[in-house]
């Protein structure tokens, strides 16, 4: 979704859910207490510095709206840290209007920083795979377009191996009922989003929560992934 629409998206719900809640705490009292809040503790948690002596690894995926792909691999233990941007383009500085225009080849992905100690490559492709419609190559749920293209970017032989061998599997599992079409494509230069994008679903929690209800993200994942053995 364009970032106007998206927002345009949210805040039309937040009108709607605002005259909703005044409703409502008008009666009861208590709607206004249920209302997401930011949590200053948790980016506060993720701005900090790396611990030194830490062993870290990268690993980058797309999967559609980076807000939402962020809030999902934000969730693994071991996870240090995660960077939305754009990858996978011809434009050497690619913006977020740039990039939705659909012209510049680049995808919005995340930026994976974390600890191979504590989380594999394999448990991270795992849930990449529970997280993405990976049946569908022109865009992820409501957000259509090359830029919201699903695609695991690896950076080594070792991790090209590794996401190949679990596409191959996913595919014969039987699980779907239609073709994988996420490329494995080898990473190349990654343009961190602009500040706003960053911890999105943390600062605007009311807007990001309604943005991914809307847009039928997790009602999709359930559909798609009902077979699943998770």
């Amino acid at each position: 979704m364009r970032i106007s629409y998206r927002f345009r998206f949210a805040a039309v719900g937040l009108a709607l859910a605002s005259a909703a809640a005044l409703a409502y705490v008008s009666v009861s009292g208590s709607a206004v207490a249920e209302r997401p809040m930011p949590q200053p503790e948790e980016l506060a948690r993720k701005s900090a510095p790396l611990p030194a002596g830490v062993k870290t690894d990268i690993a980058t995926f797309a999967a559609g709206c980076f807000w939402c792909v962020e809030a999902d691999f934000d969730k693994i233990t071991g996870v240090l840290n995660t960077i939305p941007g754009y990858t996978g383009g011809h434009l050497k500085h690619p913006t977020y209007e740039l990039v939705a225009s659909g012209l510049t080849g680049h995808t919005e992905a995340l930026q994976v920083i974390y600890d191979p100690e504590k989380v594999t490559y394999q448990k991270l492709l795992t849930w990449y795979w529970r997280n993405v419609d990976p049946t569908d190559a022109g865009g992820q749920f409501c957000d259509r377009g090359n830029e919201y293209r699903p695609a695991i970017f690896v950076h080594s032989p070792e991790q090209r191996k590794l996401a190949e061998a679990s596409k191959s599997e996913l595919g014969k599992s039987g699980v779907l009922d239609q073709p994988i079409v996420v490329e494995i494509i080898d990473a190349s230069t990654f343009t961190p989003a602009e500040p706003e994008h960053h911890d999105y679903y943390l600062k605007h929690p009311w807007r990001y929560n309604f943005y991914r209800h809307g847009c039928g993200r997790d009602q999709r994942l359930k559909s798609l992934w009902s077979k699943a053995n998770w």
